[in-house]
């Protein structure tokens, strides 16, 4: 779904969570999350608390706005298109395609939102609980759909090593830049073809 095929209500309420996100990132540049209220949020983009509580959780969800968009269209990618062939090519196919079906700001903002959760401890834990969160969702959707138990070994593993790929190339991205989100696609790309040399890398005599 585009935004054009959206409703004005959802378009309204997509350009108000982009405005909070952009907010809390100079808010949160400047200032520091801890020091950033909700409310000082909200005033900055004329909206009230209440409005704030439709769109996100907590003040935590918003530093993590760009990458749940991401794992959110992901989620969307498993649970409609076609399944076929390895499944470690299946979830390469699909991450490039999330990372394509971004808006043109999200790069930007994505990078802003990893540097100020990266210095802000308070933040870890909830990075934390929704890397699980979005880990069992999408093992729960994919199993369905692929016929496996969601516990199934193989299947936590291909997605444990989508995992590292991802957050390499994250890794990768921030250092190399620029804020483009087709470097990190390459990234990414670069990341999935290095694994079987990965799995096979010997050290030692």
């Amino acid at each position: 779904m585009t935004v054009t095929d959206l409703s004005l209500r959802e378009r309204k309420k997509l350009r108000t969570r982009r405005e909070l996100v952009e907010a809390a990132i100079a808010l949160f540049g400047e200032h520091g999350f801890d020091a950033v209220t909700i409310e000082h949020l909200t005033d900055s983009v004329e909206v009230s608390t209440r409005t704030f509580f439709r769109i996100f959780a907590s003040k935590e969800d918003v530093v993590l706005a760009p990458e749940q968009r991401l794992w959110s269209v992901f989620g969307e990618l498993i649970a409609e298109a076609r399944l076929d062939g390895p499944l470690i090519g299946v979830l390469e196919r699909l991450l490039l395609a999330s990372i394509e079906a971004m808006e043109p700001e999200w790069a930007g903002q994505f990078l802003a939102c990893r540097r100020i959760a990266d210095r802000t401890p308070a933040l870890t834990a909830r990075e934390l609980r929704f890397c699980a969160d979005t880990t069992a969702e999408i093992a729960l959707i994919l199993g369905g759909r692929a016929g496996l138990d969601p516990t199934d070994l193989r299947l936590r593993l291909a997605l444990e090593l989508m995992l590292a790929v991802w957050h390499t190339a994250n890794q990768d991205w921030a250092v190399k830049e620029p804020a483009d989100a087709t470097w990190l696609a390459v990234l990414v790309r670069d990341g999935f073809a290095a694994l079987p040399g990965a799995l096979d890398l010997s050290v030692g005599s």
